[in-house]
């Protein structure tokens, strides 16, 4: 079943401040699955526009709380306040000035955009690695009637020409793979084979891959071995329970806990950012949340 909340949505009632949203009331001290350490072989984060009827500062308590490191997809107008709880913002936005670079839509494979985003994403590689963070988005965009090979050369054309800052500043683009199947119509990196070819044909340690489990068992399936066999082209996991976009539980169709004991064993030491929408949207939610972290904390 389609979700009627998407990330795009969300990011604009985010985008409106946290007065303008309630705040639930959140007491997870007593949850038995916070009774026990996380073991560490997981780095979890938590991609906050899931979670977006609960304002940032009240998030980032909680989720460190539950043992994660930080929470993903939190631009510049959050950093002071993951960093006040000594949170980590695991995948940068751009800016809200460089909205372009927040657009799934609008990306590298149409050149009618590369000027913006160039001058985005040199303003901003250089903020991303002086607030200390590493990993910032990008989106190959939607197709438009171009077709993927030349869609692929124009990402090289256009990536070509950020990557050598990024490289400089130590700076990892991640390009997002999303499913145009269900929730992105027309989106064009949606599948791994497309995406490793871009990785390969640009040749820099500091472009990676989103792998988005959620949107590739959608478009692909394969997922362990499709990890195991792309892995040094991976930089950044996100989850979330398939069909629906839910909780990760048995009432999906993957068993999460293989998948992260294959990718522990590829070597990633990267982030797992969970990207479920909680069917509970109130505080429910997080215990969700901390079943979903125990469950992918092999």
């Amino acid at each position: 079943m389609k979700s009627n909340i998407n990330r795009r949505k969300a990011i604009k009632t985010m985008a409106l401040g946290s007065s303008a949203l309630a705040i639930p009331k959140i007491d997870l001290t007593n949850d038995s699955d916070l009774s026990e350490p996380l073991k560490g072989n997981i780095n979890h984060s938590v991609c906050q526009w899931c979670f977006s009827n609960i304002p940032l500062e009240n998030l980032a308590k909680e989720v460190k709380k539950l043992g994660l490191i930080g929470i993903d997809l939190i631009g510049e107008e959050g950093w002071s306040t993951l960093k006040k709880y000594g949170l980590t913002s695991t995948m940068c936005y751009g800016d809200l000035k460089g909205k372009s670079t927040r657009d799934l839509t609008k990306g590298w494979c149409d050149t009618k955009y590369h000027e913006e985003l160039i001058k985005h994403y040199k303003r901003f590689i250089p903020m991303v690695a002086e607030a200390g963070w590493t990993n910032l988005i990008c989106f190959s965009g939607n197709s438009r009637g171009i077709n993927n090979q030349i869609g692929l050369q124009n990402c090289v054309n256009g990536l070509s020409q950020i990557i050598p800052l990024a490289e400089k500043y130590g700076v990892i683009l991640n390009m997002e793979l999303l499913n145009s199947k269900v929730d992105h119509d027309d989106y064009m990196c949606d599948n791994s084979e497309w995406g490793v070819t871009l990785c390969k044909a640009l040749g820099s340690n500091n472009f990676k891959l989103l792998y988005d489990i959620y949107h590739m068992q959608i478009m692909e399936g394969d997922v362990i071995r499709t990890i195991q066999e792309n892995k040094e082209f991976y930089g950044h996991f996100h989850t979330a329970g398939v069909p629906g976009r839910n909780e990760i539980d048995e009432s999906q169709e993957l068993f999460y806990p293989a998948i992260m004991e294959a990718i522990v064993a590829s070597g990633y030491n990267g982030y797992v950012a969970q990207e479920f929408i909680p069917r509970d949207r109130t505080e429910e939610g997080l215990k969700s949340l901390a079943d979903a972290i125990r469950r992918c904390d092999v």
